[in-house]
């Protein structure tokens, strides 16, 4: 394996952290060939099972990386939840080798993953406190203190923050982090020596409450009083605390047990804004903190360190791709995302008091609609995840061996779309692939709000999400009106107004003669498809992150004659010199920007129902056929994705041939 990297460099990545998000990336960063060094500043393993749930997502990353034989046969988790309101996980995809939730403790999980990574040559060094990080821009320097103090320094390519939600690496790196604080907790204990009945997120008139007994004996407990704020601590809560907050909202005295281990979580909600920041990138809890509700963050992070330790491990082979790793970002910032946004959810649905109870008396109603439990399945399950592009290795002999799933549904997954003029048409089409495949799509009409309508109804019909935004453009504060609508649309779904993908349909023909085109006309031409797209970018850049996608549809005609459509040929002309200067533009925050070119394309109007003129224009390109709206949605959708990221301030031709001449 060659490098690009100073041989000097002491290792190739330095991972703070040995959790399972730590230990899992330092095995597929040894799979890929890079060299690793743990730094865990806890001199050893912990023995508390914090989390123990796996999801359907996660047992097939693992069953693929050969892993999950050496964890044993897992438990089958039960009936999961949304919110404390019970739901099915297995309604996901009843088909899937791991449908449902499982149960294994997070100490067998740590335990696995270090004998793996060590195996592998990954060097792990307990003890070890972070104190310093400096990106030098062409290696990282990285001083931490060993046992006993003693100063460590380490040359390295890159950091990888795994070092959990108070992250050090965080800190030292700057990275920013906005979010809202905590303002309801939930009291956890493992205890022993009690007996106390079952409950399973039982509400009461004081709090909400959980008791279940463990198969080692222990019986775990878990409390909220209604409307009690978090406590400011130093560290974790006193049992006595435990002890107090149960009484009170359950009646019942479990003093007499013995602590295992306790703690408190709040519902704070924190995701930063880059998942990299140059040398410097992050994972798991250190990138994004949110409640544990469902065993959702770990696996959020186990799947973080899946899809970038082959990214990640790529820099050192032959052909090192820094698009490639800032895909990790543009990948799983979205992912993160949404699951931030259901947890707040249900974290209002759980730890909320009576004013609660009618949403989720609604809310019940509607999870006995299937298509309402598979989405909410899919989601939690992380089904409706993007998947890593890294060639799965060969699974374990036995019986937890699965093939790999990919489909469509898994690309954008986790994105959020606009495409305008989509209630007809080319953008419908757009609007319907983008949905399929798994983006929130905005369906934007300037005046057709049934046909809008119809379209988000179709989508959602298949499982897919959408919603309708009506704005005329090419008129006086349209862009203003458009973004209002959106971020409103946005901010109800997901939490946040965040735009991944842009796709500038929306347009307007002449179809008159160059001698009887009026100024009238030749402005209102300019102000739908010239005018309207640059704006329309500028706005939505601050929506915008890095890896984000802009598509313009452009058109054949400015590269091949039509006398009767020159104004809105020069319109085209200038969406594609749009294009090109904004890609320039936007390359340093990772952004595509590209033009689609479409020839002859059924659009619905009349001439398509008459043979002859269809025979006419089918004569024109080289596959004696005329476009249609879903040959166009498939470019579309190849740029909107992680594939087309090498990909910017391009015209691709998208006319069948028809440019290629007789």
């Amino acid at each position: 394996m060659s490098t690009r990297f100073d041989t000097a460099l002491d290792t190739d990545v330095v991972v703070v952290g040995a959790g399972p998000v730590g230990l899992l990336l330092a095995f597929e960063l040894r799979t890929g060939g890079a060299r690793v060094t743990v730094l865990e500043q806890l001199a050893e393993p912990t023995t508390e099972s914090r989390a123990s749930t796996l999801h359907a997502r996660t047992m097939e990353l693992l069953a693929e990386r050969g892993l999950l034989e050496e964890l044993g046969p897992p438990a089958p988790g039960g009936p999961g939840h949304f919110g404390g309101i019970p739901l099915d996980l297995t309604a996901a995809d009843p088909g899937h080798p791991y449908a449902g939730q499982w149960k294994v403790p997070q100490t067998r999980v740590e335990a696995v993953l270090r004998r793996r990574a060590g195996a592998l040559g990954a060097e792990t060094r307990r003890g070890h406190r972070v104190t310093g990080l400096a990106d030098r821009g062409s290696h990282v320097e990285v001083e931490a203190e060993g046992p006993g103090g003693t100063p460590v320094r380490l040359r390295c390519a890159y950091v990888v923050g795994c070092d959990g939600e108070r992250s050090t690496v965080r800190r030292l790196a700057g990275f920013d982090f906005p979010g809202t604080e905590a303002t309801r907790e939930l009291l956890r204990a493992d205890v022993t020596g009690i007996e106390v009945p079952g409950r399973r997120f039982e509400r009461l008139p004081a709090g909400m409450a959980v008791a279940a007994r463990l198969p080692s004996g222990v019986t775990r407990i878990m409390v909220h009083e209604y409307g009690r704020a978090p406590v400011r601590r130093t560290g974790a809560p006193d049992f006595a605390e435990v002890v107090d907050a149960w009484r009170r909202v359950t009646g019942e005295d479990v003093s007499g047990g013995t602590p295992v281990w306790v703690n408190a979580f709040g519902d704070a909600r924190r995701q930063v804004t880059r998942y990299r920041q140059g040398r410097v990138l992050l994972a798991g809890d250190a990138a994004h903190v949110q409640m544990p509700v469902g065993g959702q963050a770990l696996n959020l992070g186990l799947q973080d360190a899946a899809d970038l330790g082959w990214k990640l491990a790529a820099q050192f082979g032959d052909r090192p791709d820094e698009a490639l790793l800032d895909s990790y970002h543009a990948t799983r910032h979205p992912v993160g995302r949404r699951v931030l946004a259901n947890i707040g959810a249900q974290a209002r649905l759980l730890l909320g008091g009576p004013e609660v109870e009618p949403l989720r008396a609604v809310l019940g109603e509607l999870m006995e609609k299937p298509p309402v439990r598979r989405h909410l399945a899919a989601m939690i399950s992380g089904l409706d995840t993007p998947r890593s592009d890294r060639p799965a290795p060969a699974p374990a002999p036995g019986n937890h061996t699965t093939t790999r799933r990919r489909n469509t549904m898994e690309r954008l997954t986790g994105r959020t779309a606009l495409v305008t003029g989509s209630s007809r048409g080319i953008g419908r089409a757009i609007a319907l692939r983008l949905a399929r495949e798994g983006a929130l799509v905005a369906v934007h009409c300037s005046t057709a709000r049934e046909a809008a309508d119809e379209v988000v109804a179709s989508i959602e019909k298949d499982g897919g999400r959408a919603f309708a935004v009506q704005a005329e453009l090419g008129v006086p504060g349209d862009v203003h009106e458009l973004f209002l609508q959106l971020e409103e649309g946005l901010k109800e779904r997901t939490g946040g107004t965040g735009l991944d993908i842009l796709v500038n349909n929306a347009g307007v023909m002449g179809g008159v003669a160059p001698e009887e085109v009026t100024p009238e006309q030749f402005d209102r031409l300019y102000a739908v498809n010239a005018r309207a797209p640059f704006f329309i970018v500028q706005r939505a850049l601050k929506n915008m992150s890095s890896g984000g996608r802009i598509i313009n549809i452009s058109s054949g005609l400015t590269r091949f004659a039509n006398p009767q459509e020159i104004a809105y040929a020069m319109t085209k002309g200038a969406v594609d010199q749009l294009t090109l200067h904004y890609a320039k533009h936007l390359g340093p925050r990772g952004i595509t920007v590209n033009s689609v070119g479409p020839g002859i394309t059924n659009n619905g109007t009349p001439v398509f129902d008459i043979p002859e003129a269809v025979e006419q224009m089918a004569a024109l390109s080289v596959f004696n056929r005329v476009g249609e709206p879903q040959d166009i949605a498939d470019v579309v959708a190849f740029l909107a994705g992680d594939d087309a990221r090498w990909i910017t301030g391009s015209y691709l031709d998208a006319s069948g041939g028809t440019l290629l001449g007789g």
